[in-house]
């Protein structure tokens, strides 16, 4: 069953508890730790989209194309529709010869207030680059492109840019292509499920890819810098993602993803990390990642002190009163 992962309390009383699972691994696969059921099989949704941003580097998009820090960054990214986020996601269409109509990902409303509010001001519509996966499909088309591909079908599974985004997840995870279920994500991609256990021993390979074929050993440190330099494209300022990224420096490429999932890899200790929670709600990410950290001898002191206020982030209320705290109830197994 699910286990406790954090506490929220109000006054002297915890009022919630969020429960979940999680599972630590190294680069070989192995299981070092964990919470509740490692084996517990879900959607890696956004999560995933590092991993799937590997292909933009294998097809030879990102020279082809001179992709920038930012560009790169941008193609693993849930973003916030924020001016600089559309502006980057356009900057890539421009340089592969497409437009917004190239992109499949559906139209939504931006997540960013001040996006938001000029678009209402100007009585203009969200187009398909403020969708917060428009960076992941630009860099699927500019795949399609590097490849030959027909840009039109780049979501259908048989699609050379789907097909290798399987393989990927198969390689990096050790779970054959033939035993990872598929079903249909948000922005209409493909989204692929496995045990939180291989889904962290995936991020300890991206992290630490030494062992891994060739094209992944050159893709996956491309990716793990262009998210360190530049962090703000994966999510938006003042997220928890973005600025553990930040603070990693390198050390750590890390993404959240629907449904309550928060995966992470360590490059200076060859881990990866898969935290789910069974609500789906993750609010408890920061507080529960940080502890794991600690737990494992792995939250060094400036990353720490970077993210001193995500350690156990304050409840407060409308008069800016603290009221409670979102705190780690659990203990590593």
């Amino acid at each position: 069953m699910p286990e406790a992962l954090a506490h929220v309390t109000r006054g002297d009383l915890i009022e919630c508890i969020h429960y979940g699972d999680l599972a630590v691994c190294d680069a070989t696969g192995k299981l070092i730790a964990s919470v509740g059921d490692p084996s517990r099989r879900v959607y890696w949704r956004s999560s995933a989209k590092p991993i799937q941003a590997l292909g933009v580097v294998q097809s030879g998009a990102a020279d082809r194309f001179a992709f920038t820090a930012r560009e790169l960054s941008v193609c693993c990214a849930s973003h916030s529709g924020s001016a600089e986020h559309v502006e980057t996601v356009r900057g890539i269409l421009a340089k592969i010869g497409l437009d917004e109509t190239a992109l499949q990902c559906g139209t939504h409303w931006s997540g960013d207030t001040a996006e938001r509010n000029r678009l209402i001001k100007a009585d203009a519509s969200p187009s398909p680059v403020h969708n917060n996966c428009s960076g992941k499909h630009s860099g699927m088309l500019a795949s399609c492109v590097a490849w030959g591909a027909d840009p039109g079908s780049y979501l259908a599974l048989d699609h050379p840019v789907q097909k290798r985004i399987y393989e990927n997840l198969s390689v990096l995870s050790g779970v054959p292509v033939a035993d990872i279920p598929c079903s249909v994500d948000g922005c209409g991609a493909p989204t692929h499920a496995m045990s939180l256990q291989a889904m962290a021993t995936a991020f300890a390979r991206l992290a630490w890819p030494d062992d891994m074929p060739e094209p992944i050993q050159q893709a996956a440190p491309r990716i793990v810098a262009a998210t360190a330099a530049e962090p703000v494209m994966v999510s938006s300022r003042g997220s928890f993602n973005s600025l553990l990224l930040e603070a990693g420096m390198g050390r750590i490429v890390a993404k959240g993803g629907a449904e309550g999932l928060f995966v992470l890899g360590l490059t200076a200790h060859g881990l990866g990390i898969a935290v789910r929670t069974s609500d789906g709600n993750g609010r408890c990410h920061p507080p529960v990642v940080l502890h794991l950290l600690a737990s494992l001898g792995c939250l060094e002191r400036d990353l720490g002190e970077a993210l001193a206020d995500f350690v156990r982030p304050k409840i407060t209320n409308c008069h800016g009163v603290t009221v409670g705290e979102i705190r780690p109830a659990f203990e590593l197994a």
